[in-house]
């Protein structure tokens, strides 16, 4: 019988094959596509986003916040940027504590580990997708289209349902729940939100550094500031992307154009023109000219359309353009280790468990700090 298998060839199963082929281990790494880490690959807007210096449970979303913080406790930030410098490579923060791979080039960080497998001789299997997982008397058979393999433990860490495009589509699930997992309901965060595409019509490919506020029947639900986006049928952006992880269909967006701008300097610039052409030097002449014509030549409106542009969320784009999935197997039937607490060597990484964080890194450090629990339970056995 084998040792371990782990399914998924993403940034959680790969650092899951490093660590325990490091500890001695006999590691068999199965992934569906023709590549590994594809959508690690494409991270950070291709620049390898790999973590954040400012990390805290706080930043992320599940149904077990305890075990959350106790794991970032255990393995956070600088224990990921020492691991990721052990393969090679040097990682440095931006000034908004997002660490990059210093040549930003997320393939990169990628080839770092199919490196490190190749030094190491992990025995990967490209074009191998697990379609079933079956528990046997001592561990459990997988089944691929290559035939059927024996293994002691089992590492899941195939990835949620975001970005089907890089093999994510959520059909591991099934095998979560082949074993008598549940699989709580998934939906799409970190990716644009949908409006009326009247209301943003003519503002395509228009982006601003502005404060965004969501609102629901009249509460504030959350407020961030960072890059908006305007696209042909909605938002987009860094505020965008993590405003989607509250945001819901029916929500009132505003976006602030100039949050640096107090309205009394505003009114005074807008004071020395006419026209669309009061607002020269203030946005966006294209968004200038479509401000001007939605407050009908009313200054007073003007004003309040820089400071509160209204936006009515319709939905999302869906898992096609979203960077992460919520939801997935709850962290109530896991360990502290992230085993399976109804299947013996049966252990979860990173999207499919529920664990969802904000944009900025969060994601992928918890792809690491979950490969790392799961990969220092199985060496001490």
């Amino acid at each position: 019988m084998n040792d371990i298998a782990i399914i998924g060839g993403g940034a959680a199963g790969l650092t899951a094959a490093v660590l325990l082929k490091r500890a001695g281990k006999d590691v068999t790494l199965f992934e569906r596509g023709e590549r590994l880490g594809r959508k690690l690959s494409a991270t950070g807007n291709g620049q390898g986003n790999v973590t954040n210096v400012h990390m805290g449970a706080e930043h992320y979303h599940t149904d077990d916040e305890g075990l959350l913080a106790r794991a970032l406790a255990r393995f956070g930030e600088r224990e990921t940027v020492a691991f990721l410098t052990s393969l090679g490579g040097v990682f440095v923060p931006d000034a908004r504590g997002r660490v990059y791979p210093a040549g930003r080039q997320a393939s990169a960080v990628t080839d770092l580990f199919r490196r490190e497998l190749e030094r190491l001789k992990v025995d990967v299997r490209l074009n191998a997708q697990v379609t079933a997982l079956a528990r046997t008397k001592g561990g459990f058979l997988l089944t691929t289209a290559q035939g059927k393999e024996q293994f002691s433990a089992v590492i899941l860490a195939a990835g949620g349902c975001a970005a089907p495009n890089f093999g994510t589509d959520g059909s591991a699930f099934a095998l979560a729940k082949s074993v008598g997992h549940t699989v709580l309901p998934c939906s799409p965060v970190l990716v644009q939100l949908k409006t009326d595409p009247q209301e943003v019509r003519g503002l395509k490919g228009i982006r601003v550094d502005a404060l965004l506020t969501v609102r629901r029947k009249g509460k504030e639900i959350c407020k961030f500031r960072g890059d908006v986006l305007f696209t042909e049928s909605g938002i987009s952006g860094d505020a965008v992307f993590r405003a989607s992880s509250y945001a819901l269909s029916g929500d009132e967006v505003e976006i602030d154009l100039l949050p640096d701008v107090p309205e009394e300097q505003l009114q005074a610039a807008l004071q020395k023109g006419e026209g669309a052409d009061c607002l020269l030097c203030v946005v966006n002449n294209g968004l200038g000219r479509f401000l001007w014509k939605k407050c009908n030549g009313e200054k007073r409106r003007l004003l309040s359309l820089l400071k509160a542009f209204p936006l009515t969320v319709k939905g999302t784009l869906g898992f096609a353009y979203a960077q992460a999935t919520r939801g997935g197997v709850p962290l109530k039937e896991v360990t502290e280790s992230l085993e399976s607490r109804l299947v013996p060597n049966l252990f979860f990484a990173g999207e499919m468990l529920n664990v969802d964080g904000d944009c900025g890194g969060y994601n992928l450090q918890w792809a690491f700090t979950s490969a790392h629990l799961v990969s220092e339970a199985i060496s001490c056995r």
